[in-house]
């Protein structure tokens, strides 16, 4: 409580002072201003009446005069009453200052360490100091724990030191016994053993009074404090020592009984190793050290279960090795044993091995004897003089199928083919006729079971032999011999023949089995062919181009006997293959035995003709557009009868070109008409053709004055110079024959020039020939003979006169019975005998003599004739 005296301060007082006057004196301003303003708004002079004056008239002022008091009073409370605020409140902080000091002190003697140094709690609002008590205590009790869990580690540290030195129990037990009673500070103890075999807890070490004691214990599970401690598995603490508790006397300290007593049972994985026994004199063991001496006591078990299980090692290793060793006397002794037993074993090996071979040779001898007996090969028979069976062997079931009986009543006759027993039949009587002489004939037979099989039959008479006494027959079975001999038969035919033959060769029987194949087969089909021997036709399904041709060859060949052939198309290992396959039946007797089929690759061949095919399209093409172009150039009839109404041209080219060619035209009145004949026929011939062609028009057009002959000596050098025949290194001779004629219809005048070609005139019936120059157009001049220009015959014609003038075609046609050239004279006989038919008619005059004349023979060469009448 801040009592007022605490405020009567010098300072204070001085404080309070100031404020009341300073509030007294302004107080004194508002009655000041209020006698001014009342004064002022009387207008009136400030004086002192006036100033009464106002107070008589407004009693506010002296209301308002109590204000320098009232500011005063008021002033004087409010600094009291905050002095004494302020006066409690630095109190306050001051006694806070000292708390706040005194809790640092502590803090800090805390920090040093110094947990007992004395505190006091500065009140019920220190909560700093209550906070830093309480954790004074807190790290004081953590101090002690630590301490505790130190020492705890401390102890089991050096327990674990000495349980690392030691492989010893006994060693061990000692040591450690020892350790412990001095580390807890105890009088005695003992370390007691559990044997698992003996079911009883046994004294290992004793220690008391700082010696080592023998004492001889054993306690059973259950027995005592020892044994109890074992059965109950947990420690037993006493303070009442019980009187039969066998104590430990010191020649020092006398019989003194201790007066607590600690037994800590010895336990790792729940398994008892042992128990600890401690005895002090103390009155009482402290908590720490019995929780200290538990925690060991897990450790020493812990280490005593691996020792033990290490000697148990060792003992089990050394037990092992002792073991290993015997096992190694044993096995040399064993392996020697096996040494001699396997000596005396290949003795007895070699022993049996030729007991077996004498055994083995015993039953093969057995065996033969029984199979020549009973299971032989040959069917042993004996007939009587009447050819009746009267014995036959038991061989004759396996191999015919019937019982001897059945064959006694019969079924040797039965069964043969008609053949066969008249064969038998012929047979016996041989053997009739000729005693001791062996026959052998064969014959097929038919088994019991419906198959064809062939037997060898060998008889002999022995009717004279009393063993026997009758005609003894051996029958065999030499139906694999046959097919063999057919089969090799066949093979043999075939082989040398085929193995190199480079075409498939193939045998197959008209049921479609195969009984030989070359290696071709190999090659294309890509199966061996010794595989494919007796093999039928199907194994071609995959091939069903050439299965099929073959199933439809043994059917057809089976109808008609004749051959049968095709051209079949399928993948071999070659690939796409044309194959031309002939099938030839092979017959036995009349009957169809087997097929041979040979295929012959063709693919090239049908290459080749396909590429042939394919180069003589285009060449037809080339030759047909070739044909068009020459026709194009070559005058027709119709225009040429513009000129020359009366007249024909009988053109019938050898090939699809022609190196003849009719030429016509027409310049500065004058008609130019010819029968050019170029060297050769056909593409050639047609090339040389526009060659001729264009060198006439050139030189034609050039000048129209030039005569026959000169028009023709300009043609025979354009020939020779396009050809390069002109040059000295020329070869080429090529060239043509021509018949010309320019013809002047003004002056009725014809000249004729000709190039080894004639022109036949007609007048009254009467023919002229005038011959052309024996010298052709073109071609390599001759070195040391100058050439003579052509001729140029100049004839006047008259209305009615025929003229013609034709190619070498037509003369040199061979036909006729004895193929024989048309000839010139038939040509010039047709014209004569056919001077009254119109002259258009010659055509089909010359055209179905030509044609008669030629008959089935084939046309040698182009053919053109041109006829004209003025």
């Amino acid at each position: 409580m801040i009592s007022y005296s605490s405020i009567s301060t010098t300072n204070n007082q001085d404080v309070i002072r100031k404020k009341v006057l300073h509030a007294f004196l302004l107080g004194i301003l508002f009655p000041l201003i209020a006698w001014t303003v009342d004064i002022v708004l009387q207008t009136k002079p400030i004086t002192l009446g006036n100033i009464l004056l106002i107070h008589s008239q407004n009693p506010m002022h002296w209301i308002i005069d109590l204000a320098p008091f009232v500011m005063a009073f008021y002033t004087w409370w409010v600094t009291t009453s905050n002095l004494r605020k302020i006066l409690i409140l630095e109190k306050e902080l001051r006694q806070r200052d000292e708390d706040i000091e005194k809790n640092a002190q502590f803090a800090k003697l805390i920090g040093e360490g110094n947990y007992n140094a004395p505190f006091e709690i500065g009140g019920d609002d220190d909560i700093l100091g209550k906070s830093l008590l309480l954790m004074r205590d807190n790290l004081l009790a953590n101090q002690k724990k630590e301490a505790e869990q130190n020492w705890i580690t401390k102890g089991k540290d050096e327990v674990s030191h000495i349980l690392r030195l030691h492989h010893n129990l006994d060693e061990l037990a000692y040591d450690v016994l020892v350790k412990l009673i001095n580390y807890i500070r105890s009088i005695q103890g003992a370390i007691y053993l559990y044997d698992e075999e003996k079911d009883r807890l046994i004294n290992l070490a004793t220690y008391a009074y700082n010696r080592r004691k023998y004492i001889k214990q054993e306690f059973k599970i259950g027995e005592g404090l020892i044994g109890e401690c074992a059965y109950e598995r947990d420690y037993i603490y006493r303070t009442e020592i019980p009187d039969d508790y066998v104590t430990i006397t010191s020649g020092i300290l006398g019989d003194k009984k201790p007066k607590s007593l600690l037994l800590i049972p010895l336990i790792t994985d729940e398994k008892l190793e042992g128990v600890l026994e401690f005895a002090s004199l103390d009155d009482e063991i402290p908590e720490l050290t019995i929780r200290f001496l538990k925690e060991v006591g897990e450790i020493i078990a812990r280490t005593i279960f691996n020792l033990r299980i290490n000697q148990k090692t060792e003992r089990l290793l050394q037990e092992a090795q002792q073991m290993a060793q015997e096992l190694r006397e044993n096995e040399e002794e064993l392996r020697q044993n096996a040494e001699e037993m396997r000596i005396t074993q290949e003795e007895l090996e070699i022993s049996n091995a030729k007991l077996e071979s004498k055994i083995q040779e015993v039953e093969n001898a057995q065996k033969r004897l029984h199979s020549l007996l009973e299971n032989a090969s040959e069917i042993i028979s004996i007939y009587n003089s009447d050819k009746q069976l009267t014995y036959i062997s038991p061989s004759v079931t396996k191999i015919l199928g019937y019982t001897p009986q059945e064959m006694m009543s019969g079924k040797d006759f039965d069964r043969l083919t008609r053949k066969g027993e008249s064969a038998f039949n012929e047979m016996f009587e041989q053997l009739l006729e000729n005693p001791r002489i062996a026959i052998t004939i064969q014959y097929t037979f038919m088994k019991k079971d419906g198959e064809k099989i062939f037997l060898e039959v060998t008889g002999r008479n022995l009717l004279d032999d009393p063993a026997i006494g009758g005609i003894i027959i051996n029958s065999r079975d030499i139906t694999e011999r046959k097919r063999a001999e057919k089969e090799e038969r066949m093979r043999s035919k075939m082989q040398s023949l085929s193995e190199n033959s480079p075409d498939i060769i193939m045998r197959v029987n008209p049921s479609g089995q195969f009984f030989y194949a070359n290696p071709m087969v190999g090659k294309y089909l890509g199966i061996n062919n010794n595989e494919l021997i007796n093999q039928t036709i199907s194994v071609l399904d995959n091939i069903p181009e050439l299965y099929n041709f073959i199933r439809d060859a043994i059917k057809t060949i089976r109808v008609e006997k004749e051959n049968y052939e095709g051209e079949i198309t399928f993948n071999t290992n070659l690939g796409e293959t044309v194959m031309h396959i002939v099938a030839i039946p092979e017959f036995n007797e009349n009957e169809l035995e087997t097929i041979l089929f040979v295929a012959h690759d063709i693919t090239d061949q049908k290459k080749t003709e396909r590429e042939i095919q394919e180069k003589n399209r285009k060449i037809t093409e080339s030759i047909n557009y070739a044909q068009r172009i020459q026709t194009s150039i070559l005058p027709s009839n119709k225009i040429i009868r513009q000129y020359l109404p009366k007249s024909f041209i009988y053109y019938h080219p050898r090939d699809v070109v022609s190196g003849d060619f009719p030429w016509f035209f027409v310049k500065d009145d004058f008609i130019y008409i010819a029968a050019v004949d170029c060297t050769g026929h056909g593409v050639p011939g047609a090339l040389l053709s526009f060659i001729g062609f264009f060198t006439l028009n050139n030189v034609v057009d050039h000048d129209s004055s030039y005569t026959a002959g000169q028009i023709l000596d300009h043609l025979h050098y354009g020939v020779r110079k396009t050809l390069k025949q002109d040059r000295p290194d020329a070869d080429a001779r090529d060239g043509m024959d021509i018949a010309f004629c320019k013809i002047d219809p003004k002056s009725n005048e014809l000249q004729y020039s000709g190039a080894h070609r004639p022109l036949y005139f007609v007048r009254n019936g009467e023919l002229t020939q005038y011959k052309g120059d024996r010298k052709a157009i073109g071609g390599i001049p001759h070195p040391k003979k100058a050439e003579e220009p052509f001729t140029n015959y100049t004839i006047t014609y008259k209305p009615g006169d025929r003229i013609f003038f034709f190619s070498d075609g037509i003369v040199d046609q061979v036909g006729g019975p004895i193929k024989k050239k048309f000839g010139a004279p038939a040509v010039r006989e047709i014209i004569i005998n056919n001077q009254n038919t119109p002259i258009q008619e010659l055509h089909s005059v010359f055209e179905n003599a030509v044609t008669e004349y030629q008959g089935d023979n084939k046309q040698v060469d182009d053919i053109l004739l041109i006829g004209i009448e003025f």
